[in-house]
């Protein structure tokens, strides 16, 4: 897989094994694909978020930090039917 990936086999040892810290967004993104994986799983995993959310966020800082804490305790079906509003265009 690390060949795959382009990374060092060590390196991915390293990193399975809590030695290293977590790759870049761009490496995970290459192992979520190896995979067969959700890179935003593996990205979270890794305790980071894709440069894409981050630009999401970043334009409108205020408003997704109310969002995302509003939604930290609400239960899975309650977000996703939340997404499927949004998704959908039903306001």
């Amino acid at each position: 897989m690390a060949g795959r990936v382009g990374i060092e086999p060590s390196y991915l040892s390293k990193i399975e094994r809590g030695e290293q810290p977590p790759p870049s967004e761009e490496t995970i993104g290459k192992l979520a694909d190896d995979l067969g994986e959700d890179r935003d799983v593996l990205l979270g995993m890794a305790g980071k978020v894709g440069g894409d959310l981050r630009q999401v966020i970043i334009k409108r800082p205020q408003l997704f930090a109310e969002l995302l804490r509003q939604l930290k305790d609400m239960p899975d079906h309650a977000v996703l039917r939340v997404v499927r509003e949004v998704r959908d265009g039903k306001w």
